[in-house]
């Protein structure tokens, strides 16, 4: 099956690419999740539209994503939740929370699409994060959970 991812799937590619996936990966996962649209004529003039969209929010180069990386690594997120008693929280979070407090935290914006986070985060503490920024330069940092 042929498709056009429209947001980046970790070892697949990022958007605008078109892939050629089984039947079922496509039709079951990638589609339904909104990660791809099928591939048509019409749908391949759009990928044009998909890629200028991508460059225009993406880290320009090499030097620029690892000047961020740099900037990233060197911050100490911390990030208030609710929690009760035993330290578990009330939810979870999310990336748009973390990418949040690494604005607070003074450093760059953040596309949340392009965290990798351990897992989901439910209780309070230090969790690895890491972050895309290019696809040769991953930064990561830790993340404090605590109790606010």
């Amino acid at each position: 099956m042929k498709i056009i991812l429209t947001q980046e799937v970790s070892g697949l590619g990022s958007p605008g690419d078109i892939v050629e996936v089984k039947d079922g990966f496509g039709r079951n996962y990638l589609l339904p999740q909104g990660f791809a649209i099928a591939w048509t004529k019409g749908a391949e003039k759009q990928v044009t539209v998909i890629k200028r969209a991508r460059s225009a929010r993406e880290i320009r180069d090499l030097g620029h994503a690892t000047e961020v990386k740099t900037q990233v690594e060197g911050l100490k997120v911390n990030l208030k939740a609710r929690a009760g008693d035993g330290g578990r929280l009330f939810g979870s979070v999310t990336p748009a929370e973390i990418v949040d407090a690494v604005k607070a935290a003074g450093g760059p914006t953040l596309d949340r699409r392009r965290l990798e986070l351990p897992g989901h985060i439910k209780a309070l503490g230090s969790y690895p994060v890491s972050i895309r920024l290019h696809p040769e330069v991953t930064a990561k940092f830790d993340l404090n959970v605590v109790k606010g």
